[in-house]
Parts: structure tokens; sequence; C-alpha cells
């Protein structure tokens, strides 16, 4: 479908295009990961007030948004809904937002905050598409989530690395999962703007490369290599002397590591909490699967897993999320989460299976198995793996493509028969 404006609509959203408070969502999309941590460490206020701070950004951001929405629109909200995979997202939010009613969460007010700062998360996107134009306000939200997830990874860099199993962050506010699958999404995110022509990124993908690999995240970081393995080999757009290169940095980056890779690997099998091992994991799953199977259809609702379940192993290791993405969906919503979250990211598959070959089809197929791959091992205590503010932006992404699809054809079709 078409999801651009008709020329009347666009001529009445000539006001401005709101491209920087664009860049300051999604700046704040990445940077919210650590502000926890910046108000512990540097003020030394309770983990709650810097929580507490973050969502309130969340909102007040959310409260601009709707002031400079204000007025004409491009496009309807009944229009927006109907991109399947932002319907489903809808779906998403209003079923768990109603999983209220028998949540067994530690604290119903505490847990409603981080529903509404989800919640705010998507109506800030859809409020910026509503009154500007997917070409600015999309590729605008990208840059700012790139540009902080940079700031992120440099701050990592120079902090002290965890002298336990030397990985970087801090293990309690600004983890290293958090810091790699910020600089593997932006990887991703950046590789889509620069299929569309949208910015040069290189530097920027190998900085942040790097430090995904420094991070040692590695759930991450397999899903990042699959993922990346899947557009080297299929993205046509790419000469083969450039993915000769990539291979070759590749191993490079990977011989000067090698040391730390051994060093953390003895670390990992000998003195790590097993309770975050791969076999710990295992134990995860099979508690959360007896007590999901307990309620089967609506499950235990939202944020029911945290404070809930008792810690796990000697070193009372207290679980966020069920380590498995598909497991959370069903310990936390039951069989309608398992509908939800197959619903939701099987229209976004389909969605971008219309979509003619090309580069950017590509690189939307391989998001998809980055989430893929890390949602075995990996999983969000409240959004999914893929958030849903970025759903949207994808589904808007690719409905635009399709719909742009016949005027290229249409162009060529005009430059070859003035050729001839």
């Amino acid at each position: 479908m078409n999801v651009e404006p008709t020329v009347a609509e666009a001529r009445a959203a000539e006001w401005a295009e709101p491209t920087g408070l664009a860049f300051a969502l999604g700046f704040f999309f990445s940077f919210r990961i650590f502000i926890v941590f910046f108000s512990v460490t540097v003020f030394g206020a309770d983990p709650r007030t810097g929580a507490a701070v973050t969502l309130a950004a969340g909102f007040l951001l959310l409260l601009v948004v709707c002031f400079q929405s204000l007025g004409c629109a491009t496009r309807t909200f009944s229009s927006m809904f109907r991109i399947s995979s932002v319907g489903w997202v809808a779906a998403f939010l209003a079923f768990s937002g109603c999983s209220f009613l028998w949540s067994e969460s530690a604290s119903l007010v505490t847990s409603l905050a981080y529903w509404c700062g989800m919640l705010a998360d998507v109506a800030a996107v859809l409020l910026l598409l509503r009154s500007g134009s997917v070409d600015e306000v999309v590729p605008a939200i990208l840059k700012g989530f790139i540009v902080s997830t940079c700031c992120l990874a440099a701050i990592a860099w120079v902090m002290p690395a965890d002298a336990t199993d030397l990985r970087l962050g801090d293990e309690e506010f600004f983890n290293t999962n958090q810091i790699g699958n910020a600089c593997a999404f932006s990887i991703l995110l950046a590789q889509c703007l620069a299929r569309r022509k949208q910015g040069r990124w290189g530097w920027a993908i190998f900085f942040l490369a790097v430090t995904l690999l420094r991070s040692l995240s590695k759930a991450t970081l397999v899903a990042f290599v699959a993922s990346e393995i899947f557009l080297l080999v299929l993205d046509k757009s790419i000469a083969r002397k450039i993915k000769l290169w990539v291979v070759i940095a590749t191993l490079i980056t990977v011989f000067i590591f090698w040391g730390l890779f051994q060093a953390y690997y003895e670390i990992y099998t000998n003195a790590g909490n097993q309770a975050e091992t791969f076999t710990g994991r295992t134990g995860i799953w099979a508690f959360v699967l007896d007590a999901a199977i307990e309620r089967p259809w609506i499950g235990h609702g939202f944020d029911s897993l945290w404070k809930v379940i008792p810690a796990f192993g000697p070193d009372r290791f207290e679980a966020r999320h069920a380590e498995n993405e598909l497991l959370q969906q069903f310990y936390t919503y039951g069989a309608v989460g398992v509908i939800l979250i197959t619903g939701l990211y099987g229209s976004l598959f389909l969605q971008f299976r219309r979509l003619p070959r090309g580069a950017l089809k590509v690189v939307f197929f391989s998001i998809l198995i980055y989430v893929a791959v890390r949602g075995i091992a990996e999983a969000e205590p409240f959004d999914l793996l893929l958030p849903l503010w970025s759903v949207v932006l994808l589904s808007f992404l690719a409905a635009q493509a399709k719909a742009e699809e016949p005027r290229r054809s249409l162009l060529a079709q005009r430059i070859d028969s003035q050729a001839d």
C-alpha cells in the first residue's frame, strides 16, 4: 500500500519536517540504556531514581512530539494501522495492557510505568510519521540511534573492563549484552541507510563492529555473524573486492583479540556465574516452561517474572527474563503471546518478501535473522528483541519501498526508450 501522502496532504504538511525531533528521539532510544548507570555512579542516586528519570525523559519526548504534531497531518491513523505489522504492534500493546488484570508482577504500579514507557515509544514514532514524510522521519530516527550508540561505544571503551570476566561495561546497570546489542542493531540500521544511499556509514560500522567484538556478548555475536554472512552472500550490490576486504579485516581483528578470547574462555568455563552460562540457561528454560504450562492460555501477565520466580544456583541469580524470546512470550501471555509474536514477525517477513529484489530487501531479512538467532538465548523483560518502535519504522520503510517500485520501473522504461 502507498504510505506516502497525496499532493494536497504534502502541501498541508509543509509547516516543518520534524527531523531534529526525530533525531533526538532516536538518540534517546539508544542512550537510555546508559542513564541508570550514569545516575548511580555520577550522582549516587538510587537505581529506581535512574529508571524513573529514563521513563520521565521518554514521556517528556512524547509530550514534545504531541505539541509538534498538532495541526495538519500527512496521513491518518487508520491508514497507518492498515499496515499489517503496525496492526500487530497495536494488538501486542493492547493485550499486554489487558494482562495487568491478572499479572503477578511484584509491583503493578512500577510495571504499569514500564508498559506506559513502551507505549510512549510507539506513540511518539507514530505521531512523527503522521505529521512527516517517511523519507524525513525514519532516517532521522535511525541516524539518531546510530550516533547515540557510537557515543555509548566510546564510553564503554574508556570504562574499566569488568575484572571478573574481562567484558565491557558494568554488569549491573550497563552490561555487555546491552552494549553488544546496541552496536549490532546500529550496524544493521546503518547498513539499511547505506542501501538507501542516505549517508556514508563505513567508519561508524567499523567502530561499532570492533566494539561488538570486544564486548564478548556471545549470543549477540553469534546472531550478528549469522546475519552478516547472509547479507554478504546475497547482497549483490557489494562488490566482491569489498566482500574480500571485509573478511580479511574480520580475520585480522579476531587475531588481534585472540588472547582476550582465550582468557575469557578460561574464566567462562571455570569461574563464571553458572546461572549465566549455557548450562545455567537450560535450567532457567526448564523452570519457566514448567511455570508457563500452569497458565497456558493467557500467561502470567506483564512483568511477572522479575522478583517473582526464585533465584537460581548458588550465586542466587535472579532472572530478568526467560533467556528465550518465544518462551518469554509464552510465560508472559500464554498461547496468545505465541500467536502475537508469530503474527508480528510473520507479517514483517511477508512484507519484506513482497519487496522487489535488491539490497534493501537483503538487509531487512538480515535483521530478522539477527533477531531470530539471538532470540534463542536472549529476551527482553517487556519489549521484543526487535523493539516495537523499530517494527513500525521498518514497516513504513518496506511499505514505501513497495509503493515506489512501480515508479522506478516506469522511470527505467522511459530511460530505456530514450536510449533506443
